[in-house]
């Protein structure tokens, strides 16, 4: 079976946000509410030094996928609603889910932590109860942080936007109902059909690489080969299969 896993090139990434939006259009994901955010793909900056000596450092972050997940884990209820696929993938069902939060709690992610910086982001996003679960393109709500809304953009097209992405699995709705949490999944819908996860597919500059991390011939081993593959918080002992290259930290 292979190994999933991504490797996210940071020379390579300008910031432009186009994996969120695509992953945010693709995945049927939560407008921003209350200052929370409902993003599968989402990103952090870390600012180092002090000017004029400065470093930006923009992250893309999402579900590492560990391969020690704290979230299955954590997860109470059998069989487990968060849990690890052959392929790699930390999946989660739906149907099993009791919103209980257990795995977001357990998340060493969630708080976007870096030393040199902090800023929230999703990791595990859960939504609550008597709430609308999918984007609202017909109102005045941004689909993503720094976009123009639904309602602008369909004014200058001269339409309306699609208003949801249909698609299948046997694991998650492509809408997800209230009452339970909702992640990253590398789109496994995708993925299964020879297809790249979205975000990868959307990204203009190539900075995002999936594949098989166990194949040393894939792209995603031939970038780490040689290299000092950045992951998040490797001190937590999770084994992320997120890898960042080329960074400007040490």
């Amino acid at each position: 079976m292979p190994q999933y896993g991504m490797v996210i090139d940071l020379l390579k990434c300008t910031g432009c946000g186009a994996c969120g939006l695509a992953c945010k259009t693709g995945n049927n994901t939560q407008d921003r509410k209350n200052g929370q955010s409902h993003n599968w793909a989402d990103y952090m900056v870390v600012v180092e030094g002090k000017y004029p000596d400065v470093r930006y450092t923009n992250y893309p972050v999402l579900c590492n996928h560990c391969s020690n997940a704290p979230c299955v884990e954590a997860c109470p209820v059998e069989p487990k609603a968060m849990f690890k696929t052959k392929d790699g993938i930390t999946m989660h069902n739906d149907e099993r889910c009791i919103g209980c939060l257990s795995c977001q709690e357990a998340c060493p992610y969630s708080d976007g932590d870096l030393d040199a910086g902090k800023s929230q982001y999703s990791v595990i996003s859960h939504n609550a109860e008597g709430e609308k679960t999918h984007g609202r393109y017909s109102d005045d709500s941004r689909l993503y942080e720094g976009t123009a809304s639904g309602a602008e953009m369909g004014k200058l097209a001269g339409m309306i936007p699609p208003y949801k992405t249909d698609y299948s699995h046997p694991d998650y709705e492509a809408v997800r109902r209230p009452g339970v949490v909702e992640k990253c999944i590398f789109c496994d819908h995708r993925v299964q059909k020879g297809q790249k996860p979205y975000c990868v597919e959307a990204c203009p500059s190539g900075a995002r690489v999936f594949g098989d991390l166990s194949d040393p011939k894939s792209q995603v081993a031939v970038l780490l080969k040689g290299r000092k593959g950045q992951r998040l918080k490797e001190e937590e002992g999770t084994e992320p299969n997120v890898y960042y290259i080329n960074a400007f930290r040490p």
